[in-house]
């Protein structure tokens, strides 16, 4: 993690600042005001050890700090490829070239360490069965937190210069690993003339998810740095994350080869799956059903035998269980919630050793009377009907 205290924050709203004297509040060691020099340990490594060892892939000796030889300081230029000019890039054309490759920002999924994208989501879109591809309309636009980190990476990039005395720059470039064609990085700025950091990856949160960020960087993030810095061959990155439009927050992670070596392994297994256009397997995300439910919108009406499959078998013994427990588990709630209800009769607070009760009155909430519309204006409403197509319900009999 990184090392932070909050005790050297100064917050400023940037609603209430001119555009041209916006300060950002940078949340850093004291000591370190002047120059950041505190590596975020990788906590995803455990994570990546996990997958690793489930993966069956053989993990890489990891060498001591004192056996490790220090690296040579490598331009990206010299490691990486530029394989295409992002600046008169259409959408279409930077979305064909993302299916050719796992880029930085899919390093997370593509091991199954996303947060709210699972693997085979992933692979749908890399194998052109993307699960959503329409274009966000205008008024989507304005509460998509993607939208407001394309509008917000250059300020957060400004302040980050101005309060490190660094000097960034953009690529315009997609990057390509030299050894490692379907690795491909975009990044945010390059940090120039650094020997101590060479990546500079602008995140912004909102207040929801900037509760990612109390431990320090996501391991999510964390790994799309990790795969930015093997697809350069740089040493460090700084993160520069905006939480709640006023807070500045700069991570240092440093180039960890062990972590580098397993993360190019678990990726390399992940894109077999897509040249061999082979479906990994669901993970009980809200992501993957979304991608079930895609991949297969219909049924054909035949009936398959799985009673020779010992493992689907179990699988579905196993899953009666589980709906059984949460069924007893439903009810043992509704139990209880009807106790503790008829004892607090028309009290709207509860309180207990270990927390808090509320029984509240909801506001009023206006409805639309279909079946008097109906009735009384049947033509209006028929011009205002659409049928949507129906989705695949499991039931376990």
């Amino acid at each position: 993690m990184s090392h932070t205290t909050h005790s050297n924050a100064y917050p400023v709203s940037l609603d209430t600042v001119p555009a041209e004297q916006h300060r950002l509040s940078v949340v850093m060691p004291v000591a370190q005001a002047e120059q950041i020099d505190s590596p975020a340990a990788p906590a995803s490594s455990s994570s990546v050890l996990k997958a690793t060892e489930q993966s069956g892939i053989p993990l890489p000796k990891r060498e001591t700090r004192s056996q490790r030889p220090t690296p040579p300081q490598r331009r990206y230029r010299e490691q990486a490829r530029r394989l295409v000019d992002t600046r008169a890039l259409d959408r279409q054309a930077w979305l064909s070239i993302r299916q050719s490759g796992i880029g930085s920002s899919d390093a997370a999924a593509a091991v199954g360490l996303h947060p709210y994208k699972s693997q085979l989501e992933l692979w749908m879109d890399k194998t052109g069965r993307q699960v959503d591809i329409k274009e966000p309309s205008r008024d989507e636009q304005l509460t998509s937190p993607l939208h407001w980190g394309q509008v917000l990476e250059p300020i957060v990039a400004d302040h980050y210069a101005q309060h490190t005395g660094h000097r960034v720059q953009r690529v315009n470039a997609i990057l390509q690993h030299v050894e490692h064609p379907w690795m491909l990085a975009n990044l945010d700025r390059e940090i120039v003339g650094n020997d101590e950091v060479q990546i500079l990856e602008c995140k912004t949160a909102g207040i929801y998810g900037a509760k990612l960020w109390k431990e320090g960087v996501p391991e999510y993030v964390q790994l799309q740095v990790m795969h930015q810095l093997a697809v350069t061959g740089q040493q460090a990155a700084d993160v520069a994350v905006l939480l709640g439009g006023h807070e500045l927050q700069i991570h240092r992670i440093e180039r960890d080869e062990a972590m580098i070596d397993q993360l190019i392994a678990l990726e390399a297994k992940f894109w077999e799956f897509v040249e061999n256009d082979t479906p990994p397997s669901a993970d009980g995300s809200d992501s993957a059903d979304k991608a079930l439910r895609a991949l297969f919108p219909q049924d054909n009406g035949e009936t398959v035998d799985f009673s020779h499959d010992v493992g689907l078998s179990q699988a579905f013994v196993d899953l009666q269980r589980v709906r059984q427990t949460l069924d007893e588990a439903k009810k043992e709630e509704a139990r209880l919630k009807h106790r503790l209800q008829q004892a607090m009769g028309t009290a709207t607070l509860a309180t207990f050793p270990s927390g808090v009760l509320s029984w509240k009155q909801t506001k009023p909430v206006n409805r639309l009377d279909t079946k008097t519309l109906q009735k009384e204006h049947p033509a209006l409403c028929a011009a205002y009907l659409h049928a949507h197509p129906g989705t695949r319900r499991l039931v376990v009999r």
